[in-house]
């Protein structure tokens, strides 16, 4: 079966929500990176619960941006400590956001995406958490800091 454009779009929007919520879930539970990988493309992928569908992913882009965050956590720490105002580092602000910032961050340094198209994406995946927009514009703001310094040639 050959996938259209939106569909692979689609499927890499949804690897991207689920990479945040996997890096959350590895930073609240403690848990590896390959159980955690294993859980979401095992249980998550596509499955139907009472509560509704969750959308097919795409596992590649799901463990580039796994293994991105992971590997290079500590220099996207840096990047957005840097992106953020002194009394708020990284440490302090919500998990979810520092979920968010690390996997956008991965896509950045891996050079996964265009910068633009991370922000867009991760300023989507923002607003699905939190809907009334402060935090998607924060996050807006921090990631577009970030790929600038990550990714200067691009702007």
């Amino acid at each position: 079966m050959t996938l259209s454009g939106n569909q692979k779009r689609k499927m890499r929007s949804a690897s991207r929500l689920f990479a945040v919520q996997a890096l959350f879930q590895m930073e609240t539970s403690g848990q590896t990176v390959d159980a955690v990988q294993a859980e979401f493309e095992d249980h998550r992928f596509g499955a139907s619960y009472e509560e509704g569908e969750f959308n097919d992913g795409d596992p590649d882009h799901f463990r580039s941006v796994m293994g991105g965050a992971v590997n290079h956590q500590a220099q996207i720490d840096q990047v957005t400590d840097r992106a953020l105002v002194a009394k708020w580092p990284i440490a302090r602000i919500d998990p979810t956001i520092r979920a968010l910032f690390r996997a956008a961050g991965a896509e950045m340094v891996e050079q996964i995406a265009p910068p633009r198209v991370v922000i867009t994406e991760y300023v989507d995946v923002a607003k699905a958490f939190f809907p009334d927009g402060k935090e998607a514009n924060f996050v807006n703001a921090v990631l577009d800091h970030m790929a600038r310094e990550v990714r200067p040639e691009a702007f």
